[in-house]
This record gives C-alpha cells, sequence and structure tokens, in this order.
C-alpha cells in the first residue's frame, strides 16, 4: 500500500524549505515574525501567525524528515530524529533524556499522549509563581481549540496487554485510572510511534500545523542553530546562526535573521541555554533554573503470557492514585504509565550484564514494564536541575535530592503492588542490586530496604520543562503570562520552558493550548491593517 507522504507533495508544490546545509555563503532573512524551534510550541505559533497574515520563518536545527523516511527501526529513528541519537544524559550521567531533533521536535517522535494541565498545576501557579489569566475555565477553550485541530479523543480500542496490565493492576486495587487521549488520525495501531509514524497518522507538527503555515506562505529552515540574540537596549534587532551540515556540525555559513518579532521555542533546555549565551537580562539570576523533568523510574515484570509492549498503541491508560496524594505542595507524588517495549530502548535501560541481562531479554515479549513520573517543582525543597553553559555547550545540572528518593522507593512499592495485583509471576524493579522478586510481601520487604542512588538506579524523562518561567512575579519569571518577555519588548518565549514547575501530566497538551493563546494575542498585536478603501467620488463613481 502506497502512503501518501504529506511533507514530499507540499515541497513539489512550492512550499518553501531550506536545508541551511546547502548553503555555500552567507545569508541575511527577514520577515514580521522569526520563531526558533518548530516543536509544539513553534508550529504552533508558526500556524497562527501565518494565518493571521505574518510573514513567518521558521528555524529548526535538526533535518526535515518525514513518513518516507520513517521505517520504525531503533537503530535509524535514535540518530535522525533524536538529541544525541536518543543517548543524551544530565551532567552527572544520572537522567537519561529524550528529546526530538528534527522538524517537529519532540512531536514527530512522543507517544500521542494528551492530557490537559491539572487545575491543582494551574492553582498553584496562580497562588504561589505569580501566572495571571490562566485557569481551567478561561483554558478550556483553548484545550478545546486544539483538540479539534489535531483530532485528540480518547482511545476507542482494547489498550494493548502493556496498558492493560496497568489497567488491571489499578481495578483489581480499587486504585484510580483514566482513558488516555491521543492526537491521532487513522492510527494502524502498531506502537511505533517514537520513531516517527510511517502512516502519518499522529497529529505531530510535523503533518499538522507546520504544513499549514507553510501553505500559507511560512517559510521553513532546518539544519539552523542559532547561536546568539543581538540586542540593543530594549529590543532585539537580529539572531545570528549558524548552518549545519548533514551530520549536525557547523558548516562555516552564517546566518542572520531579523524580524519585527521573535519568539523563542527552542525548548526548555536550548531556548534557556540561548538567552544565556546572548547575555539576556537577568537582574534575579533566574534563567536556566528551576528546570524539571517528571524524573521517571522503572518496573519490570514477567508474566506468563505474551504482553508484545512493542504492539499497539504505547501509552493509553495512566493512573493518577498517589500524584496529589499528599497535596500539591507536599511530598512529590508520582504519576503511572507504561512506556512501548522496543529492544534497543528497554536493553539500553536496564541493568545487569552477560547472563543476568541475557535472561531479561530472553523474556522480552512475557515482559510488561510501568513507570512512574515524579511530580517535581511544589515541594519548597523541590528545585528541579539547572541549564548551565560549557566551553562544547550546556549542560542540565540535575541533582536527585532524599525527597525525590523518598517519592522513588514509595513507586517502586505502588509498581510492584500493581503488578503483582495484575497477574505477574515475578518482578524486577529496576535498580542495581535487585533481582527478580516472587510475590507482593517479598516486594514490600526488599523495596523498603533497597539502595537507591544516582546511576545505580536508573532515572530518565522525556519532558523538560521550566527554565524561563512564566508570570507577573520578575524574581520569579522571565517572561509574563503571555509569553512576552519583562525585559526585551520584540521576544517572546513558546514552548515548556515557561512552566514554573512540572506539570504531573504529560506536557504536550499544555504546550498547546497556552501557546495557542498567547499567539493570538500576539498576532493580534502584530497583524497588518487591513488596507483602507479608497474614498468614493462624490459623484459615485
Amino acid at each position: 500500500m502506497v502512503i501518501e507522504d504529506p511533507i514530499s507533495a507540499g515541497l513539489a508544490a512550492g512550499w518553501q524549505h531550506l536545508d541551511a546545509g546547502t548553503l555555500k555563503q552567507d545569508r541575511l532573512f527577514e520577515a514580521d515574525v522569526v520563531i526558533v524551534g518548530s516543536g509544539a510550541g513553534g508550529g504552533v505559533a508558526a500556524e497562527i501567525l501565518t494565518q493571521a497574515g505574518l510573514q513567518v520563518i521558521l528555524l529548526e536545527a535538526g533535518p526535515l524528515k518525514s513518513s518516507s523516511d520513517f521505517n520504525m527501526e531503533e537503530r535509524r529513528a535514535y540518530p535522525d530524529l533524536y538529541q544525541q541519537a536518543a543517548a543524551m544524559k544530565t551532567a552527572d550521567k544520572g537522567i537519561s533524556l529524550f528529546q526530538g531533533r528534527a522538524v517537529g521536535g519532540s512531536t514527530t517522535i512522543n507517544w500521542t499522549t494528551c492530557i490537559r494541565t491539572p487545575e491543582a498545576t494551574l492553582d498553584f501557579w496562580a497562588g504561589h509563581k505569580g501566572v495571571a489569566g490562566l485557569s481551567g475555565a478561561s483554558l478550556a477553550p483553548w484545550f478545546e481549540r486544539m483538540e479539534r485541530r489535531l483530532n485528540v479523543h480518547e482511545w476507542q480500542y482494547e489498550p494493548n496487554r502493556n496498558n492493560a496490565a496497568l489497567k488491571q493492576g489499578c481495578i483489581a486495587l480499587g486504585w484510580d485510572y483514566t482513558h488516555i487521549k491521543r492526537n491521532v488520525s487513522g492510527c494502524w495501531n502498531t506502537g511505533y510511534c517514537g520513531m516517527g509514524c510511517p502512516v502519518n497518522a499522529k497529529q505531530s507538527m510535523l503533518v499538522t500545523c507546520i504544513p499549514a503555515a507553510l501553505q500559507a506562505g511560512a517559510q521553513l529552515l532546518s539544519g539552523v542553530r542559532v547561536v546568539k540574540i543581538e540586542q540593543h537596549k530594549d529590543k532585539v534587532y537580529a539572531l545570528k546562526a549558524e548552518a549545519l551540515d548533514s551530520a549536525g556540525k557547523p558548516s562555516g555559513v552564517t546566518l542572520m535573521f531579523k524580524a519585527r518579532h521573535y519568539i523563542l521555542s527552542a525548548g526548555a533546555i536550548h531556548t534557556p541555554a540561548l538567552l544565556l549565551r546572548s547575555g539576556a537580562v537577568d537582574p534575579h539570576e533566574l534563567l536556566g533554573k528551576r528546570t524539571f523533568l517528571h524524573p521517571s523510574l522503572l518496573s519490570g515484570a514477567v508474566f506468563n503470557e505474551a504482553i508484545n509492549g512493542h504492539s499497539g498503541a504505547p501509552q493509553s491508560i495512566y493512573s493518577d492514585q498517589f500524584v496529589w496524594q499528599h497535596g500539591a505542595a507536599g511530598e512529590l507524588g508520582y504519576k503511572l504509565e507504561v512506556p512501548p517495549i522496543h529492544p534497543v530502548l528497554i536493553a539500553s535501560k536496564t541493568l545487569g550484564y552477560g547472563s543476568s541481562h541475557a535472561e531479561l531479554m530472553a523474556q522480552f515479549n512475557q515482559l510488561q514494564v510501568t513507570i512512574a513520573l515524579v511530580r517535581d517543582g511544589f515541594h519548597e525543597q523541590s528545585l528541579g536541575g539547572q541549564v548551565r553553559l560549557t566551553r562544547s555547550g550546556y549542560e542540565l545540572d540535575y541533582p536527585l535530592d532524599d525527597g525525590f528518593w523518598r517519592a522513588a522507593r514509595r513507586a517502586f512499592a505502588s509498581m510492584a503492588e500493581l503488578q503483582f495485583a495484575a497477574g505477574a509471576r515475578k518482578v524486577l524493579p529496576i535498580s542495581e542490586g535487585m533481582g527478580y522478586l516472587n510475590s507482593w510481601a517479598e516486594a514490600q520487604q526488599a523495596i523498603a530496604t533497597m539502595t537507591l542512588a544516582p546511576l545505580k538506579t536508573p532515572v530518565a524523562s522525556a519532558h523538560v520543562m521550566g527554565g524561563c518561567a512564566f508570570g507577573e512575579d520578575k524574581t520569579q519569571a522571565m517572561v509574563d503570562s503571555w509569553g512576552q518577555s519583562h525585559y526585551l519588548e520584540n521576544l517572546s518565549v513558546m514552548d515548556g520552558s515557561i512552566f514554573p514547575t512540572s506539570l504531573g501530566a504529560n506536557p504536550q497538551l499544555s504546550i498547546y493550548a497556552i501557546v495557542a493563546r498567547n499567539a493570538s494575542a500576539l498576532a493580534k498585536r502584530l497583524r497588518p491593517e487591513p488596507a483602507k478603501a479608497a474614498p468614493a467620488d462624490v459623484r459615485g463613481h
């Protein structure tokens, strides 16, 4: 069956795309708005601003890949579509980070989970972080708009066995669980969302907002790394960038971009890093600090029957049983979900070597994995991490404190209890020194005394938030509640870096809705005035 590639078709029809790696000399580009980053924030902003009649240039450091390139092979997807070939880590190597690096950003490779910002999070931001005008009621129309735009709806099919185990365990224990909404249309239920959707069912920025912007006249440049924001007093007057070759290395070509307004949508690591590198005004030294991850723990379980966690929608069930158990500002809560189970992903994120690792992989098809996403940033001692500049670029320093490890121990116990309740034959908390546990009673005792520590206990995250917080209090925020810089009148930030805490929910839908709100307000400020009709001749001609 031939799958139509909308990107190839659009380019053939005249969409403006330029691979900067093909340029042989320096260039200057001008537009009404230049957007840095093409993920959830950049894609939504590009569509809204272009359709408002503004001339938009969208910049992406990664390559332009499309369904013609997506063959569901990990060995190709990770180097092609992920930051650092999916091997990105925090400064101490204690946390693995999964971030997209291609047109569409992380929306091209995420697992399609769409969850609205929890009311408890919005209330906390309003009460403690100076965020104004954001409530469940005020955001509802924006959530509805983006859910319609991106075909977000509850997954109507039976969950795969990996997700079904989470649901079954919750039912057996009387715990909360929810069916996940997904941004898909015509999904084939293959389970390979993390490698780019080969049938264009995932309604990522790659096949929705970015094509709409290009169709309306926007220009897309891939292979462009913005290295400096050129500023004078309280205005940005240009962006300086370097072209990247096919290997992601600087080609030696310098690019300059000038616009009326500039939007940073490079993500919660690259947006703060760019501002730091540019010497942005930061009187309260906020940039890069309070970066949050939902740092996540893993628990494996072996079932007698086949789980086949590589097949079917990656995420279709979650449990919030423990997210707000101690209140927003209390002990850290955690969300229970499952990841897709693919060979390279599991082999590289679990522990052991030799016979123990071989045993684990030999049971691959019977393996169920549950993850606990820790909700960080609400407790007064949960300060998250910090993006710092280094000689070679940047790093994310993210120390894991005692509060996190207390939550981790509770999470391992919850996951084991759930997996045994779902019928697991044995459970393996993914932490060095832990073996297979054969009963819930054995697990309770072992988890209560297990050693937890960085590097010994694998921690991973696909959710990077914060580092350039929004709000009206300049002592806590770099941009206002509309994403407008407090210090540069023609600069906005529209990505997950504006969140002053983590969310307690997967972030893509929150970014879509909040950016839709903020970009629509910006479009009203920037869009050209309608041409005035010529005055009628007094004689009526």
